[in-house]
Parts: structure tokens; sequence; C-alpha cells
């Protein structure tokens, strides 16, 4: 085993909730070694703003002809703010620069399409990882995903390497001899099953908080359903909701992802906000119930990490769905809001070792495949 080093992990996800997550993790890109400090740092006021018109822009691109000419700005512009962020972060924590080994910058997945019917994949992460490494003065991996997309693999999900990291350090799962599973709520839903020894499954379940995000946005009442309060006070519409259940995306079998956009709010359009709210809530719980249908094993409980744990009425569904036990990932002693960018920081370890970060079981990429793209600070 190598020698654990500190790096960090930068995170933005698809729920465009205007934060950076930062998060440092010693590890050794196989083990956990210790957690260092986190935080939710926001973007600045005119970087928030600009992405939802940079995903517009890549919807109506779709991966035809050149990129549209206001990504290199956006890409330049959340590289800066990010690695702005990075370096208030170890002033804050009085952490050196030197001490850290590398940083693993996701950047902003702007568009994501999965292979099919023949057709390979593509996927786009805005993000400069030279230029995050000139900035900081640490060697940064980026682009995470292009090299698993090139080999036939989904591009996605990458975490589930790392929840089978944090699995064997809590001594969870079936390890312990209760099956169990990890589920992500975020833009989107991902969820990963570990049978205690080689064996890894994971794939997109579904919507996460995005359509419903953007379902309470449209209608001006904030930018998510906090606390589940607007899903509460309305009513499933269980006759829109079971055609919606229909779709034949989610009996499809693994492995399997998603773009942010493929399930949108305007599923539920002609309803009520609380009433949308309510179903777009009941069906992202519903898709969860159907993927834990395909796992090979059924977990007897799902440890839920992400910002849909936040969400009461979520969580409350998603016990009704699935008939699981569900536990949100503090139970185990994670942080659950960290998990992903701690993610990135433990899959940058994996690439400066050389270490695959994605599988047969999880990408559906033909052998275990490394990834990501290594940029030198002195370079």
């Amino acid at each position: 085993m190598s020698r654990p080093g500190w790096a960090i992990g930068l995170m933005t996800g698809t729920v465009l909730d205007g934060n950076i997550d930062i998060a440092l993790l010693r590890s050794d890109g196989e083990g956990i070694a210790e957690f260092g400090p986190w935080t939710l740092a926001p973007y600045p006021d005119a970087v928030r703003a600009l992405l939802p018109a940079v995903l517009a822009a890549a919807r109506a691109w779709n991966f035809t002809g050149a990129e549209p000419a206001m990504f290199a700005e956006a890409e330049a512009a959340l590289t800066r703010a990010q690695s702005t962020a990075v370096t208030e972060f170890l002033q804050a924590n009085r952490i050196p620069a030197a001490d850290i080994e590398v940083i693993g910058f996701h950047g902003q997945t702007v568009l994501h399409r999965a292979p099919a019917d023949g057709r390979p994949g593509r996927t786009r992460q805005l993000g400069d990882g030279a230029l995050m490494a000139r900035l900081t003065g640490i060697d940064t991996v980026h682009d995470f995903r292009s090299a698993d997309v090139a080999a036939g693999g989904q591009g996605a999900p990458l975490a589930p390497i790392y929840h089978v990291a944090l699995l064997r350090a809590s001594g969870a799962g079936q390890a312990a001899g209760e099956p169990g599973a990890v589920l992500n709520l975020g833009g989107v839903g991902n969820i990963t099953s570990w049978d205690g020894k080689a064996g890894i499954v994971a794939f997109d379940t579904g919507p996460g908080n995005a359509p419903l995000n953007d379902w309470i946005r449209r209608h001006g009442a904030g930018e998510m359903d906090r606390d589940g309060l607007i899903a509460a006070a309305g009513r499933v519409e269980e006759a829109r909701l079971q055609q919606l259940l229909a779709h034949p995306w989610l009996d499809r079998p693994f492995p399997k992802s998603l773009d942010r956009d493929d399930f949108s709010a305007s599923m539920v359009d002609g309803l009520t906000l609380q009433d949308g709210a309510a179903t777009l809530t009941a069906f992202t719980a519903g898709c969860v119930a159907r993927a834990v249908g395909l796992l090979p094993v059924r977990p007897l409980r799902l440890v839920v990490c992400g910002g849909g744990r936040r969400n009461p009425t979520l969580m409350r569904m998603l016990a009704e769905r699935t008939g699981i036990d569900i536990q949100d990932a503090e139970m185990l002693g994670w942080r659950g809001d960290a998990i992903e960018a701690e993610c990135f920081a433990y899959l940058a370890q994996r690439c400066r070792r050389g270490l695959p970060i994605s599988f047969p079981g999880t990408t559906g990429v033909a052998t275990p495949a490394t990834g990501g793209v290594l940029n030198l600070a002195g370079r």
C-alpha cells in the first residue's frame, strides 16, 4: 500500500445549487486514512447566473457541430472561481498548499449522453485542469469521465469505488453480513451495491433533485423544496405517476446513466405547484424502488447521501415505496454533503497511482479502466 497523502476534492453538481463542494481527504486511493475539513463555498453571483445559460446552450448544441462559444468563457470563469475557493479554504484552515498532493477537479457537467443503439456515448464537463494547477500551485486531475466513455463505458457513475471504500471503513454492508447499498441523490440519483468482496454494481436510478428544483424555480418559489414542505402540502397525482413510472428506461438493465434533463420538470405540467412537487418527489422515490428491483441482491438498508437526504418528504416516500430501511449517511458517521467532493479527492489519488476508477459493473466498460488527466503545477 502506498503512503496516504492529502488531496482536495471539488464538486459542483447538476442540481445547480450555486455551491462549490470542497473536501480534504487523506488517502492512498485504496483506503481512507483521515478526513480533513470540508465546506460549501458559494459561487460568485456572476458565475452562478452564467450556469443555467450554459446548460441551455449545451442542450441546443447536443454534441452537434462546434461547441457553443460561451463554453470557453464559462470554463475559465468557473475554474477561476473554484481555484479562489481552494485558496481561501486552505487559508481559512491554515493549511499550506505544499501539504496537498493533488486536487480532484470534477468541473461542471453541462451535457451527458449515454451510449445507445450502437452510438457511442458523449460527455462534457467544463473545467480547465491546467489553469487550476497554475492558479493554486497544486497538481490537478480533471476530465474524469472521458476515458471511460471513449472505452465504451457510460462515463457514470464514478462514485461507487469510493462508496465501497466508505463501506469498508465503516464495516457496513455485506462485509458485516448484511446486504446494503448506497444511494446518492444529487441532480440525478445513483445507487451502489457491494457484495463485500470484489463485486460492485452501480448505475443511475433516474432523476434526483433536478426536476423538483427546476419546478420550484419555475414557479418563483425558491431554489428548492426546502425541507420538503411544498411537496408535503400537495397530493401525488397517482395516475400521472404511474404513467411516468412506465418509462422504458427504468426497466433497462444496467449499466445505464442519465443527463440531468433526460427527465425534466415538464413531466408534471398542468399540476399545481404543490401537487407537481409531490408527484416529482414520488417519481424520484419510485425510480429508486424500481432500481432496487434490478440489483442482484436486495439490500436490507439503503444509506442515502447527497442533498436529497435533507428532504424529509423524499426520505419518507423512499421508505414507503422501497420497503427498505432508509438511513441518512450521518448515521454511519459519514459526511453526507461532502461525499461527492471526497470522492473526487479519492479518485484523483487513484489517477496519480494508475488505479482504475470505473468497472464493468459500474459503467459497463469492458475491463477496469483508469481515468482523469493529471496537470502538473510546474508546467
